[in-house]
């Protein structure tokens, strides 16, 4: 005869691993939810990001060593390919931290969703799988406070507003 607690306890065990750990399963597949004002949602893999047109540049950053490659697609590109209009985009990491910034200052090549990193694609434990970056050495505009606060990575979520 089995024990009612074991089985009560084991099952709350499972729902809490799955609550805490879900979001970490999600970004382990790299979706980004992208948001629409609309309420159209997408869901991007590394695949479909990758199918877009890529910027490449290398840069330093106050997070990494060195000077390193970055490629992805840029969010202006981005947005515009799924139709996006709105006035500001929220930017929301795994672990909740976000950022809203002004569509209007988007650039075509800056910031960019980094999906490779020297090549290579970027696991969860490293920033990734997304992370937004800015040619930080092109220009002094991108060493500012404001900028570096916009570098989030760990995306998860781009959210559309106004």
């Amino acid at each position: 005869m089995s024990d009612p607690n074991f089985s009560y306890l084991s099952r709350a065990l499972v729902v809490f691993l799955i609550f805490v750990f879900s979001p970490v399963f999600a970004q382990d597949k790299g979706l980004l939810q992208v948001s629409l004002l609309k309420s159209d949602t997408f869901y991007l893999n590394l695949e479909a990001l990758d199918m877009l047109e890529q910027t490449h540049f290398k840069t330093t950053t106050m997070w990494t060593s060195g000077k390193i490659q970055v490629s992805g697609v840029s969010l202006k590109t981005l947005l515009k390919h799924l139709g996006a209009r709105g006035e500001s985009i929220e930017l929301t990491a795994l672990d909740n931290y976000s950022i809203v910034m002004p569509i209007a200052d988007l650039e075509d090549g800056a910031p960019i969703i980094v999906t490779h990193m020297n090549r290579e694609i970027m696991p969860v434990r490293k920033n990734g799988p997304y992370w937004l970056v800015f040619p930080y050495d092109s220009d002094p505009k991108y060493q500012t406070e404001v900028t570096y606060g916009r570098s989030i990575w760990q995306l998860t979520e781009l959210r559309v507003v106004n």
